[in-house]
Parts: C-alpha cells; sequence; structure tokens
C-alpha cells in the first residue's frame, strides 16, 4: 500500500512537539512524522570527523538502534526521547528531493560534495515504505552534484542502476558503515542493523555493480575494538570485500548517545567505566593523541592490505561470503 494513503493517527493530549507540524502515520511498529523539509543541504559539524562539509537527510532517527549514534541528540529537539523514540519514531521528510533542486540550483551553491543519511539511515525500513531516494539521487545527478551514500543497508541495491547512471554524470559512491568484524558485539550495540557479514557482502555486490563501495569504519570502540588484532581484522576483511577506500572514525559520545552507551557499557564492560571516564571526560570526543594513534594504524593497514589501489600487491584470498571469525 503506498505511503500516502495509509491512515493518519490522532495525537493525544500531550504530543510530542514535532507533531504539531507532522502528519503522523503508523506501520510495522514504527511511528512516522511526514514533515516538510525546510532546508535540504545541511553544514556538517566539524566535530563529526567526516570527510564531508554537506549532508542531505531523508529521515531523522533510525530503526537500526544503534546505541553509539550521534543523531540521537536532535530527537530531544522534537519532544522526543533520544533513547527508545529515536529507534521507533522517525521523522519523514517527503519533500527533500525537491526542496534540494531548489537549493542545487541556486547560483549561490558551489557544488560540494553532499553526504546522504547522517542523521539517519537513508535505506531504514522506512525507504521501503517512503522510495525517497530514487528522487533524491535524480536530483543530484541532474545537478551533476556528487555525493556519497552512507548506509548499512543491503536495500541500497534495490538503487544501484540509478547510482550507477548518476556516475556517468558525477561523482557518486557508497560507503558501508563496518567499525568491526565481532557479530557479537554488533548484536548489542547495532541491534536492528543488517550483520557485519551481510554488509561485507553489500560492499562487494555494489562494487561487481560498477558502483564505488567503501567501508566507513566506524565507529572505533576504544578498549573494546581498537587493538591491533582488531584492526587489522577489520581492515583485511574491508580489503576482501573490494572496499575502494577506508575511513576510521573513533566513537564519538556527544549527549544523547552517551547516556545510552554507557549504559550498555556497564552491563558488558563494567570495568571500563573508569576507563571510559579518563579517556571522554566531559567531552564527545577521546583526546587528539589517541585518534591519531588509531588513524595511523588503519592508514598502515590499508596501506597494507592495498585499499585505494587498482593495482594490490596483496590479493583477496578467501571469499567475503564466509563466516566471519569472532576476534
Amino acid at each position: 500500500m503506498p505511503w500516502d494513503v495509509l491512515p493518519l493517527l490522532d495525537g493525544g493530549p500531550r504530543r510530542p512537539r514535532i507533531e504539531r507540524q507532522a502528519q503522523v502515520r503508523e506501520f510495522d511498529g514504527l511511528t512516522c512524522y511526514e514533515v516538510a523539509a525546510r532546508v535540504g543541504l545541511e553544514k556538517v559539524a566539524e566535530a563529526a570527523e567526516l570527510p564531508f562539509a554537506w549532508a542531505a537527510s531523508p529521515y531523522r532517527g533510525c530503526a537500526a538502534g544503534c546505541r553509539y549514534c550521534a543523531a540521537r541528540r536532535g530527537h530531544r529537539y522534537l519532544g522526543l526521547d533520544a533513547a527508545g523514540d529515536f529507534d521507533t519514531r522517525v521523522v519523514v521528510k517527503t519533500n527533500l528531493a525537491d526542496r534540494l533542486r531548489r537549493e542545487l540550483g541556486s547560483a549561490r551553491w558551489g557544488g560540494e560534495p553532499v553526504a546522504l543519511g547522517l542523521t539517519g539511515d537513508c535505506y531504514q525500513p522506512a525507504e521501503e515504505t517512503y522510495r525517497l531516494m530514487p528522487q533524491i539521487i535524480r536530483a543530484l545527478a541532474d545537478a551533476g552534484n556528487p555525493f556519497t551514500v552512507l548506509t548499512k543497508s543491503p536495500l541500497v541495491l534495490r538503487d544501484a542502476a540509478l547510482l550507477r547512471e548518476a556516475a556517468k554524470v558525477t561523482q557518486v559512491g557508497v560507503m558501508v558503515s563496518v567499525g568491526f568484524v565481532d557479530e557479537r558485539i554488533r548484536r548489542g550495540i547495532e541491534p536492528g542493523a543488517a550483520s557485519l557479514q551481510r554488509r561485507l557482502e553489500l560492499c562487494a555486490a555494489l562494487n561487481d555493480e560498477g558502483v564505488p563501495c567503501g567501508v566507513l569504519m566506524a565507529p572505533i570502540l576504544p578498549l573494546i575494538t581498537d587493538s591491533a588484532d582488531h584492526l587489522r581484522s577489520t581492515v583485511r576483511r574491508a580489503a576482501e570485500a573490494g572496499a575502494v577506500s577506508l575511513t576510521p572514525i573513533v566513537l564519538r559520545l556527544p549527549p544523547g548517545a552517551r547516556e545510552l552507551y554507557l549504559s550498555w557499557l556497564e552491563r558488558e564492560h563494567p570495568g571500563l567505566i573508569p576507563r571510559y571516564a579518563d579517556l571522554y571526560g566531559k567531552s564527545p570526543v577521546t583526546p587528539p593523541e589517541y585518534r591519531a594513534r588509531i588513524t595511523d594504524q588503519v592508514a598502515t593497514l590499508s596501506e597494507t592490505y592495498g585499499i585505494g589501489r587498482s593495482s594490490r600487491r596483496w590479493k583477496r584470498r578467501r571469499s567475503p561470503a564466509r563466516q566471519l571469525s569472532l576476534v
């Protein structure tokens, strides 16, 4: 059933702030707040440490439920909870493609690369119903504007042909988030996301489809997935999947994500709480020297395994379809 014929929900007497400006629908246990985007292109904070200055996101909130997601804080400004509501109440910008067409065509826009999906995975389950991404891809392609899709979801394969066509007129890529390769950790901290194995297969499949796909090695979890063995295993598996690039990002803990992540840490790794207090203190990021050390390690490993080079001195020895090892 098309999303625009689903029944609207009536709010109760104590409605969240977002409901004052949204049409609300519910399906498959997900509450969707349909709004008109006032801005399409949004500036990316330097603190995010992403290789993008601009972003566009059709969704705010995400059913993947990643406990570390830095976008959780935004739900507080909507009158929603940054914990449970972020996973089950998603803002849908139904007119984002039209908004982007206007902004991309403005004389003031300089054509900078755009990241898609910073405030919620743009291929999360809601996209199966709303199908906003094909329109957004066409808007960017028609403007000849470079863009990169950030996702954990195999649903992106639905639009592989569109992405391949867009790559004929501008620089297009996908970055699949794989911060580590321990499935036990994934089940606890990314409960609604695709398995790590599936994401690596997705990376290989997109490259086979002619869509350049790299790995966003995020987040690297201090004292949990930052050991030499963890880093080597993750980089090796990304290389085996044919990743064209690899970008490491150490865990950030802004308000909203901080509380949820630390509650998970206290349950699963209580002995690490004092060390996290030392690492993060009152800051959402670890000390610069720690991040620099991790970045240098990953860069060395990427060079060793040949990520980003068309001719690799290291060859794939095992299929990415094999069972993930638990490190």
